[in-house]
């Protein structure tokens, strides 16, 4: 069997946890900040979790992550 290829998007954007977890960025922070509060721009600095419904889909793109 050959390898499966990493689809290089999706290892730029994911990172597992070492519970075998995805860590994802949140969206909605590079431009417009002047109209969002200090709060909400604090809070999408942290990582999230991705959603059980996304596991599947991320690791066929991360086939050794």
């Amino acid at each position: 069997m050959p390898k499966i290829k990493t689809r290089r998007a999706a290892a730029k954007r994911f990172t597992a946890t070492g519970s075998g977890e995805f860590k994802r960025n949140k969206a909605f922070k590079s431009h417009i900040l002047e109209k969002k509060s200090p709060k909400r721009k604090r809070n999408l600095r942290k990582a999230a979790i991705i959603t059980a419904a996304d596991h599947k889909r991320v690791s066929k793109m991360l086939p050794y992550a």
